[in-house]
């Protein structure tokens, strides 16, 4: 199975507001950046979007070492939330419904297709491919203001 490392990023100007997102796939020697923005959104729907998009790029089950800065996307995972919001119907144990179950759930599908380890990395700090996310998303952002 290949192993195929992803960077993904998402910013808002305004939240709500102008929202982009980005993310960087490296397989072997190939790496490839992907970007966009919405008109209005939030961080949270941009951190997720940019995830989904990286997602979609690959055309076969992969290995995936996915990297974000998104507390929200990593812990998610990490801690079981997804699991626990899906059985729960999509409510919070306050008993409210989550916020962007549009997103969780196509999310989950496209995730459950691979082998992924979720890594939380430190934003705006010194690591490369981060900070390129970082301004892809900005520059996404601005291009659609």
């Amino acid at each position: 199975m290949k192993l195929v490392e992803i960077y993904t990023d998402g910013a808002c100007s305004g939240n709500p507001g102008v929202g982009g997102w980005a993310a960087i796939l490296m397989y072997k020697d190939t790496r490839k950046e992907i970007s966009g923005a919405e008109a209005e959104t939030t961080n949270n729907r941009m951190e997720m979007t940019a995830v989904i998009k990286a997602f979609e790029m690959l055309k076969e089950k992969c290995r995936v070492k996915l990297y974000s800065d998104s507390a929200y996307v990593i812990n998610a995972f990490l801690e079981g939330w997804t699991e626990q919001w899906s059985k729960n119907e999509w409510r919070a144990l306050s008993g409210g419904k989550i916020k962007n179950i549009d997103l969780w759930e196509k999310l989950l599908g496209l995730e459950g297709k691979h082998s992924v380890e979720w890594i939380k990395v430190k934003g705006h700090s010194d690591n490369e491919n981060n900070n390129r996310c970082d301004l892809l998303a900005r520059t996404a952002i601005k291009k659609e203001q």
